[in-house]
């Protein structure tokens, strides 16, 4: 599985949130903070200006453009720019949305407005509770895709027609069909961002290089591995001391230090998901006692192995970073 997968896989992406709003301005809504999660909003027709917190400058989303708010920040999205916000909870009521086809929101025939209608295709991911990795963690407030629908290949511009179909109908399957295609659209958006704008950011340009990338890659083929600084930059094609120093730039972590959140992420999903005992986990993860395994487990989630399984991981602080 190649990096990318691999790290969605383990935190457990999941679309739970999918609708079709459609906009007449002056409007505007308030979209609270929402804690492992990430949203995206997709301009299908029109446009509207989105404000992301961590942002100092608001977001012009045009037709054709995708906007990924990866780390479930508050924002509000507005047309005219400078319109007040609803809440969400207020902009349902109003439109008498019940939950099937698309939610339509602002001045209708004969009321004041400008009539200019923003349709988006809008969907929220949730991450497991726990679940965290270095990648997801270096993404910006926002990442914006610009005219998404013709930046992409064939197939992908085919799954935001679908979905945008889909969403919201009585058909048998639409909503899970729709759910999927739009975990597709997230995975792909954000490979795009890790190919462009997210190759020069640390935390996140390790994974686009060539060099820095293949210890990535060994080290999540097989976690198990008594990995080393030399043995890592022997398979990245570099000296001990370029490697390390180019691996931590990029990757925001000393190889080593990757390696051991790597395996706690591994270990906690072995924990909840399995019945495997604490040392098959222990060696599976590159440890050969339990013991050394739990210490090294208790300072990154502020739990023991056994008590984290046995609350289905609700006891701990999370990760250490």
């Amino acid at each position: 599985m190649d990096l990318l997968s691999d790290i969605l896989n383990l935190m457990k992406l999941s679309g739970t949130l999918y609708f079709r709003p459609s906009f007449v301005s002056p409007w505007a809504v308030e979209v609270p903070r929402f804690e492992n999660a990430s949203r995206f909003h997709y301009a299908h027709r029109g446009r509207c200006f989105i404000h992301v917190d961590g942002l100092a400058d608001p977001v012009l989303l045009q037709q054709g453009d995708l906007i990924i708010v990866p780390h479930g920040a508050r924002h509000i999205m507005a047309d005219p720019v400078d319109t007040p916000p609803q809440t969400v909870d207020a902009v349902v009521a109003a439109s008498g949305f019940t939950g099937s086809g698309t939610l339509v929101y602002g001045p209708m025939d004969g009321d004041t407005g400008t009539g200019f209608e923003t349709q988006l295709i809008c969907g929220q991911f949730a991450f497991d509770t726990g679940a965290w990795h270095r990648l997801l963690d270096a993404l910006p407030p926002a990442i914006v895709i610009s005219d998404y629908s013709g930046a992409a290949p064939d197939w992908l511009d085919n799954s935001l027609r679908i979905i945008g179909a889909e969403a919201g109908h009585d058909a048998m399957g639409a909503d899970l069909i729709a759910l999927k295609m739009s975990e597709i659209i997230f995975t792909q958006a954000i490979r795009k961002y890790l190919e462009t704008d997210g190759a020069n950011r640390p935390g996140l340009a390790g994974f686009a290089d060539t060099h820095i990338s293949r210890a990535l890659e060994a080290m999540h083929a097989d976690p198990a591995q008594d990995w080393t600084v030399e043995s890592l930059a022997q398979i990245a094609g570099m000296s001990r001391t370029v490697f390390a120093t180019r691996f931590s730039m990029t990757v925001d972590s000393p190889p080593l230090a990757y390696l051991t959140d790597w395996r706690m992420q591994l270990a906690r999903r072995m924990l909840l998901d399995t019945d495997l005992s604490i040392i098959e986990i222990a060696e599976r993860t590159g440890y050969t006692s339990e013991a050394s395994f739990g210490r090294v487990f208790k300072r990154h989630f502020d739990a023991p192995p056994a008590g984290y399984r046995r609350t289905g991981g609700e006891i701990g602080g999370g990760i250490a970073v």
